[in-house]
This record gives C-alpha cells, sequence and structure tokens, in this order.
C-alpha cells in the first residue's frame, strides 16, 4: 500500500502514516476501557459491545482520509480539500462489521468524532451533505486511488482480526465508487435514525460512545498516555495511618467511620478536625470497591466552588502524595479552548470555519499543543478542580462528551458546597443523579452542612447517603463573635483595624467587592508597611492575571500559613478567594455581612488551630445596594439581601458570645426553615428537574450544542481576558513546546472577568481570547478599563 497520511507534518515533526494514527487510535481506545472500566448504563443499551463499538469507531474513524484531495492537502501541496474524512470513512463499515446493529453504532462513533450530525450554524453533516445523491457525494469527495482503497481495507480487516475485534471472515472486493455508495446509504440511515428523539438510556449510551472515539482520538494524536493507577486506594489508609502515628496520632472516630462507608457520604466535620483526611479515606474505599465492580481505575474529582483556591488544594494533594504529577488542575479556560481546538482536524479550513481568521487557523505545531493539551484534561486520576468544569459535560458533542466516558465509575467529593446559591445547587444536584447514573459515587463535605441540603442530596440519589457526624472532639474554642453596626468601610473600622495592626496582631480584612477591598487597602496598607514592612500587606482578589495571583497566594502563604512557627503581624485585605483551602492562620476577622456559609468559612481563617485563646470575629452590617438589570437589594451589591440578612439576625443574638461551628449549623438549619427557606428549596428543585430535563436527557445525542457553550461558561464562571499589553506574550505562550508548563503558559495572562464586562472587551477571533484595554497594578489588580462608554466596569459589583 502506498503511504497515506493521517497528519501533516508539524515543524520538525514528520507527517504521520494513516495506519500509525489508526492503530495508535485503537490501542488508545483499548488503554481507555482498561482506565475506565464497564459502564453499566452503556452495556445494557449495546448489550455488552460498547467497548467494542468505541474500539471500531477508533480503528476505522479516519479511514476516510485517503481521497487524494485530502492527500493533497495533508502532504502541503493544496491549502484545503474542503470535505469531511469521516463521511467517507463511513463507507467502509458495512463490509467490515457484518452485525447491522453493532454497525450502526460503529457508524455513530465514526460520523461524530468532529461534527454534530444535526445542528443550526451550519457546520453539521446534516447541512454540509443531506439531499446529495451518491453521484453528487462523489463528485464532491473527488479522486480516489483504488489501489489504495483495496490496500486499506485489507489493512483494516487484518488489523481488526488480529486485535480480535469482531469482522468480516473475509474481505470482499471494494472500489471507490462502492466506497461512497456505502457512505452516502450508511450516512442516509444514520440522520435518518438521530433525527428522531431517544430515550434517555439511549442518549446517554450515544454520548459516552461519541465520547470516547473523541478520547482516543485525541490520545492518539498527542500520543498521549491516561494515567492507570490511583494513589487515593487500598493502600493509602495504612500509608496515612503510618504518617499520623509518627506524629503520635491516630485516626478520629469520624474519619474511622468515613473510611468505612460503602456508597455515598455526607460528612459534616469542623474546621481543624481532619475533615479532608476523613474523605480522602472515604475516597479510598469507594475506589477499591468500584475497581472490583468496574474493572478500571476509578478517578476521584475533588471539587472546590472557587478558582483562586484550587491550587492550594492541589499543591497540599501533590504534598500528600509525594508527587505533583499525580494531581491535575481543572479550572483553565484556555485549557478549554484547547479542547474546542483539538476537535478540529486538518482535513479543511475553509469547511470547518468558514473563517480564516478562526481560532483553528492555526500552524499545524499549535494544533498539536492543543491536542497535548486536551489530553491533559483526562491524564491524572486525582483532579481538583470546580464542579461547574465536570457540568459542562452536559454540552455533550465532539467537545465535551469525553468528560462524561471520564466521569463514569468515579469518586466526587464537593467540598464547601455554597447552598445559598439555588441555581448553581440545582444543576449540581442534576449533575450528581448523572454521575450515580454512571456508576459514581458522590460524597458532600462542609464543617456546617446544613440539613435542608443533606436532604436534597437524599431526594436526589437514588441510593440513600450516609451521614457521618463528627462527635464532640474536644476542640478548643477558636472565635468569639462581635458585630458592628456600621459599614467595613467606615472611619470607626480603619481606626480599628490600626489599633490591632499596632498591637504586632496579623488582621484579616474581608470585603464583599473588590471596590471596597481597593478602598481598605489603599488606606490600610501604608500604616501597615511603616509598622512591620513593606512585605507586611497583601490584596488578594479575583480580578488578578494568574501568574499575579499564584505570586500574591504563595507570598500570603508565606507569611499568615497555619503551620508557621512564628505568628507575623501583617495585613490582608480580601474578597470571598480567601474563603476555601488557603490554609491560613491570622489573630483578628474583620468582615462584611455575607451569607452565614460564607461567613463561616471567613471565621475559619482565624485562630485555625485553636492555639490561642478564643479571637474575635467581628462582622459589619451591609449596605444593600440595587444591581443594573435585576430585581432586589444586594449585600453590598453582591449577595442577595434575604440569606445575609437572616443570617444577620442570628448573629445579632448571639454577639459577644464564644461560638463554634456546631452553633452554626443549628442557626442554617433555623435560616432555612424561614419564608424564604422554603422558596429557596422551590428554585433548588425547580432548577434541578430544568437542568436535567434540557441537558442531561439527552434525547437527541448528536445535535449541535455549541451555541450554548459561551452562555454556560458565563453562568458559571463569567469570562476571562487578556490585557493589551500582554497580547504578543499570550501568542507566544500559546505555540510553545509540549511540556506541561508550555502548554499551560498562557493561562497566567488571563483575568477573570464577569459576563457583563465583556462588552468592554474586543474579541480576537485568532486567539479565540478577549482583550481588554485597562488600567492594570501587579500588586492592586484590575482597575480602570477603557470601553464603550454606555458601559463601566464596576468594583463594586465583583469579587
Amino acid at each position: 500500500m502506498r503511504t497515506l497520511l493521517a497528519k501533516s507534518a508539524r515543524g520538525a515533526v514528520p507527517p504521520e502514516e494513516l495506519t500509525v494514527h489508526l492503530e495508535t487510535t485503537l490501542t488508545a481506545g483499548v488503554e481507555l476501557a482498561r482506565r475506565v472500566g464497564r459502564i453499566e448504563a452503556a452495556e445494557r443499551v449495546l448489550d455488552g459491545r460498547f467497548w467494542l463499538a468505541a474500539q471500531l469507531s477508533g480503528l476505522y474513524h479516519d479511514g476516510g482520509k485517503l481521497p487524494d484531495g485530502c492527500q493533497q492537502m495533508l502532504l502541503g501541496r493544496v491549502r484545503s480539500w474542503g470535505e469531511r474524512h469521516e463521511v467517507v470513512s463511513l463507507g467502509f463499515l458495512p463490509i467490515l462489521v457484518p452485525d447491522e446493529q453493532l454497525c450502526g453504532w460503529v457508524a455513530a462513533g465514526v460520523a461524530t468524532h468532529h461534527r454534530a450530525l444535526t445542528g443550526s450554524n451550519g457546520r453539521d453533516l446534516r447541512f454540509l451533505y443531506h439531499g446529495l445523491t451518491p453521484e453528487d457525494l462523489a463528485k464532491r469527495i473527488g479522486p480516489i486511488d483504488e489501489n489504495a482503497v483495496t490496500a486499506l481495507l485489507g489493512w483494516l480487516h487484518t488489523t481488526a482480526t488480529a486485535a480480535m475485534l469482531p469482522t468480516t471472515p473475509e474481505t470482499s472486493s471494494l472500489s471507490s465508487t462502492d466506497l461512497i455508495d456505502a457512505a452516502h446509504r450508511t450516512l442516509t440511515e444514520l440522520l435518518h435514525r438521530w433525527d428522531r428523539r431517544v430515550t434517555p438510556d439511549v442518549g446517554l449510551a450515544a454520548v459516552l460512545l461519541q465520547g470516547a472515539v473523541t478520547v482516543a482520538d485525541h490520545l492518539s494524536s498527542a500520543h498521549g498516555s491516561v494515567h492507570t493507577t490511583q494513589p487515593f486506594d487500598h493502600r493509602f489508609r495504612p500509608a496515612l495511618e503510618e504518617q499520623m502515628a509518627a506524629k503520635g496520632r491516630a485516626l478520629r472516630e469520624h474519619q474511622v467511620r468515613a473510611a468505612g462507608t460503602s456508597g455515598h457520604l455526607l460528612l459534616r466535620a469542623p474546621t481543624g478536625s481532619g475533615k479532608t483526611e476523613a474523605v480522602l479515606l472515604w475516597a479510598a474505599r469507594q475506589v477499591t470497591e468500584l475497581t472490583q465492580h468496574s474493572g478500571g481505575v476509578p478517578r476521584v474529582f475533588f471539587t472546590l466552588p472557587y478558582l483562586a483556591s484550587i491550587n492550594a488544594m492541589a499543591d497540599r494533594f501533590a504534598d500528600l502524595l509525594g508527587n505533583p504529577d499525580l494531581v491535575g488542575v481543572a479550572h483553565s479556560r484556555a485549557a478549554s479552548y484547547h479542547l474546542a481546538a483539538a476537535i478540529h482536524s486538518t482535513d479543511s479550513p475553509d469547511s470547518e470555519e468558514q473563517e480564516e481568521t478562526g481560532p483553528c487557523q492555526q500552524s499545524e505545531a499549535t494544533k498539536a499543543l492543543a491536542r497535548a493539551a486536551a489530553t491533559r484534561l483526562f491524564r491524572e486520576s486525582v483532579r481538583v478542580g470546580t464542579p461547574y468544569q465536570l457540568l459542562r459535560a452536559a454540552l455533550a458533542g465532539p467537545a465535551h462528551a469525553g468528560l462524561l466516558v471520564d466521569a463514569a465509575n468515579s469518586v466526587f467529593i464537593l467540598d464547601e458546597l455554597h447552598a445559598y446559591d439555588s441555581r448553581r445547587l440545582g444543576y449540581i444536584l442534576a449533575t450528581a443523579r448523572l454521575w450515580e447514573r454512571l456508576g459514581g459515587r458522590i460524597a458532600v463535605v462542609s464543617a456546617t452542612l446544613p440539613d435542608v441540603l443533606a436532604d436534597l442530596f437524599k431526594d436526589t440519589l437514588a441510593q440513600a447517603p450516609a451521614l457521618v457526624d463528627t462527635p464532640d472532639l474536644g476542640l478548643p474554642p477558636r472565635h468569639r463573635l462581635q458585630v458592628r453596626r456600621h459599614h467595613l468601610t467606615d472611619p470607626a473600622t480603619t481606626h480599628e483595624i490600626r489599633a490591632r495592626l499596632d498591637r504586632g496582631q496579623s488582621v484579616l480584612v474581608v470585603a464583599n467587592n473588590v471596590a471596597h477591598a481597593l478602598a481598605l487597602f489603599s488606606e490600610l496598607a501604608p500604616h501597615c508597611g511603616a509598622l512591620h514592612g513593606d512585605d507586611s500587606a497583601f490584596l488578594l482578589h479575583s480580578r488578578f492575571t494568574r501568574q499575579d495571583r499564584s505570586r500574591i497566594e504563595q507570598n500570603i502563604r508565606n507569611r499568615f500559613a497555619s503551620a508557621a512557627a512564628h505568628r507575623l503581624p501583617g495585613l490582608l485585605v480580601a474578597t470571598q478567594v480567601v474563603e476555601v483551602s488557603l490554609d491560613l492562620d491570622l489573630d483578628v476577622l474583620f468582615t462584611a455581612a455575607a451569607p452565614l456559609e460564607a461567613l463561616l468559612q471567613r471565621f475559619g481563617r482565624i485562630n485555625r488551630l485553636g492555639a490561642y485563646d478564643p479571637a474575635d470575629v467581628i462582622v459589619h452590617t451591609p449596605a444593600w445596594k440595587r444591581r443594573r438589570n435585576q430585581p432586589g437589594e444586594y449585600a453590598d451589591g453582591i449577595y442577595p439581601r434575604e440569606p445575609v440578612e437572616a443570617g444577620w439576625h442570628r448573629l445579632l443574638e448571639h454577639q459577644h458570645r464564644i461560638v463554634s461551628e456546631a452553633d452554626a449549623t443549628g442557626w442554617l438549619n433555623t435560616i432555612y426553615t424561614t419564608d424564604w427557606g422554603r422558596r429557596w428549596h422551590d428554585e433548588v428543585t425547580n432548577h434541578r428537574d430544568a437542568f436535567d430535563n434540557a441537558f442531561l436527557t439527552f434525547r437527541r445525542p448528536f445535535a449541535d450544542r455549541t451555541d450554548l457553550a459561551q452562555t454556560f461558561d458565563e453562568l458559571f464562571d463569567g469570562t476571562e481576558a487578556i490585557l493589551e499589553r500582554h497580547r504578543a506574550a499570550y501568542t507566544d505562550a500559546l505555540t510553545q513546546g509540549t511540556t506541561a508548563e508550555g502548554r499551560l503558559a498562557a493561562d497566567q495572562y488571563l483575568i477573570p472577568m464577569p459576563a457583563w464586562a465583556a462588552p468592554l472587551t474586543r474579541y480576537e477571533k485568532a486567539l479565540n481570547v478577549r482583550i481588554l484595554d485597562a488600567d492594570y497594578d501587579p500588586d492592586l489588580g484590575l482597575l480602570a478599563i477603557r470601553g464603550p462608554n454606555q458601559h463601566a466596569y464596576q468594583t463594586g459589583q465583583v469579587v
């Protein structure tokens, strides 16, 4: 057989032969099956042949790259071919897969590994090819070498037979005309079958198949692999007990109970009780059981609500496991861009984007980088991220269906969910139900888990979760509650903070928005610096570039870490990004009023280890403000009034008292039984059911959903942008080598932005990123933005 190409040359990297790529994709599919294990939800629909269908799809997926036009493009002799190779690939299937039902599934996997079958954006296969006759299709595809058809068919048959995949006893002859006729017939049957709504079980199996094929293709193209061991397995508990024994400690009761729990878990454990270790012991038990049940290597997903806190937890896991390469971080918008770019083939710049400046009009080297970065999303068996990255699986399609496969037979830990956000909580509940359908185990972990949240998970999941409530551990009281009836930015507050700094204390100030944080830092930092040195005052919020935020967080940890041998005086002014997982320990807290769950997280950064007498946590009355185009009032422009006000009344009843997280759980239970709490409960269940019905039934599994991707991102994460002055550096970073550092170097220039600030940016199609013309300071973050006159960047509405 003459040499056929699957990939063009990429700089110094030679072109890749088609047979090499197909065989590598088959191998990746086998490796993926070992990693994921048996997916019962899919095997029931495909009669136990899910992974057979996925592996056959992987072997045959790019066979349609043999037309002369495609090969000329891959050789660099013409700019584009203009057609879809996966359509031609379909022509090999009827002669290679004799089982009609299996052949239909393999055809679906092959046809949809780059494109949707149906859609409304003009890029789906129905739009491109529906209504053509076989003769029309042959004319579009162009000449095909007859000898190449015969040779490739023989190689595919031999390879399938050697891999013990079901195929015909021997191959018949196949001409190029027969190939196109069979491709036309198979595509017509596919479009007819999947144009109708299907049952949720069939729809889920379909998107899982699509995901398995795309992940295998990504792995093959990037020459990558996935981790096939899980460090949080049966070996973890003995290792942890040995570490603890060396320090004269032993497992606590709630940790032992968590370690012995089989199935879903609700864990209520106060700060300082070892709740992270408890839930990891639970995870190790689930990993062992799921391995025995499915035969795979379960992934462990640990989620936190804020991007800024995830790196800290990933570092903690890396230290615990002794190897940072075992832990992945899943919150990168740039990585999402790489993933979307990775699903576009090299077949045709013209037909695939219709835009010469689109995000996929990159050099082959950049496309290879995108493939490698996409692989990294699935590489590690331990992942730390936001729950909203996992919710992206709801978008399905070639870019996101792989997330569903990766979630099958996995362990999910949801740490410190913010219950007061009814919409996000409802979506998470719906997705947790899907994880359970995929064979997953779910744990919800909180220092103060209100009964209503526990009940919602019990009502949502088919298997009732076990509740592990931490007994009284005799932990020393850590906090004395104080309430101030003036605002956090009032001169009386800054006077009180200065007095604490004068006494040599470490002071945490948490504002509800960036504007207040900037104002307080500008007023207090000079005083702190004069007393304790220029490196004693810090500002932290969400509107920094990632590289600056990482630097600031490291400096904060260096000064205020809970494990520090000696306390150092100083000042940290922050927004809610400080609430989760930054392992800090300061002397006193000054905070704006917020929902009670958020306040309790802020309290946890004070006297964290209980090594001192109860420390003051001082809560200030909020300013009620209206938000643009939204009804109701909000605390400092951020939090809805009702839950904040309900919590404020509880605080007034307990001011001057020493308080514990056990007290706070009772306060939360009271708040959620109010009229607001009952409305909140109805909103949560409505959002859960609406998200389930709209996104997670997969009634039309191969319909295009890309138009929802931007809306989805803005709903959960807002958007991100780079500074105009960083454009060249960002562009260069995207094309760096294939190391992990190079692949994600561009992330360091991204600044999180609220969705409403998008009109203040300029969208750069070539980079698929928004660009800001703005004032920015590495130590203060994003300041003024120069945008259209009708819009203004409102620091009073961002955190």
